[in-house]
């Protein structure tokens, strides 16, 4: 699924694309509707970046153990781990 946000409503808020990407991987992520991993894609950012940008916002990571088997099943499907 692809989300356009017309360019006045972009300039509105100041933010580039990537700013607004990570503007909403943080509220997914706050809202557990996204995973860290999930998160971190979304933001086009490495989960560790993505846990500082966290930190720097005083967000706590909630990461339990589906979070994690989602994370391993993600990673299967790249090729990453066997």
């Amino acid at each position: 699924m692809n989300v356009v946000i017309s360019k006045e409503l972009a300039q509105a808020t100041r933010m580039s694309p990537q700013e607004l990407k990570q503007e909403l991987a943080v509220l997914l992520f706050q809202k557990d509707k996204l995973t860290l991993g999930q998160a971190a894609q979304l933001a086009e950012m490495s989960q560790l970046r993505f846990q500082h940008l966290l930190a720097s916002r005083a967000i706590p990571v909630h990461y339990d153990i589906e979070d994690f088997e989602q994370d391993l099943v993600a990673l299967r499907k790249l090729g990453r781990i066997v």
